[in-house]
């Protein structure tokens, strides 16, 4: 629900991967009436929905006061992860599903829902690569960010995929 004494705060975001898993990167635009500032980055080895949590992560934690936060993206994973609720019945759970098979990254969903909890938020879902364009230049970012040499290291992701058997 709105609260007209803060800010409101439009929150784009898309992740993007070069092989799923494999390079990776997040595209994220904050938009304060006029003012705007885009972030991204880029991993060598990651996957799509890790890239699109970090994306609306990010959007989140560059955010430096409670605020009503629009977040849009294309991806149905996160925003009906949020919306419908499925991430806070998963943490209850010990981070379970109801086909009782651990969800996945859980680091970052946990790191999500404390940035979450001081914002009032709302979540919009639209079609990926439909002319939208906060949607396309959060996509270029994205992708841009993946190409670059320095990648950053997805350190969770690469030890859990270590890990199993």
């Amino acid at each position: 629900m709105k609260d007209n004494n803060l800010k409101t705060v439009e929150l784009f975001s898309d992740g993007a991967c070069s092989g799923n898993p494999g390079k990776g990167g997040y595209g994220t635009i904050l938009k304060y009436g006029e003012i705007k500032k885009e972030l991204c980055g880029g991993y060598r080895l990651t996957t799509n929905n890790r890239m699109e949590i970090l994306g609306v992560l990010k959007g989140f934690e560059a955010l430096k006061q409670p605020c009503n936060v629009v977040v849009t993206s294309d991806s149905k994973y996160v925003i009906d992860a949020l919306s419908k609720g499925w991430v806070y019945g998963w943490k209850e759970k010990g981070w379970i599903k109801s086909d009782r098979k651990r969800a996945l990254n859980v680091d970052l969903w946990e790191r999500l829902l404390k940035e979450i909890a001081i914002h009032n938020v709302t979540y919009n879902w639209i079609k990926g690569h439909a002319g939208h364009p906060e949607n396309e230049r959060c996509d270029y970012l994205a992708v841009d960010a993946y190409s670059k040499e320095d990648l950053m290291i997805d350190t969770e992701y690469e030890r859990e995929k270590d890990n199993v058997v």
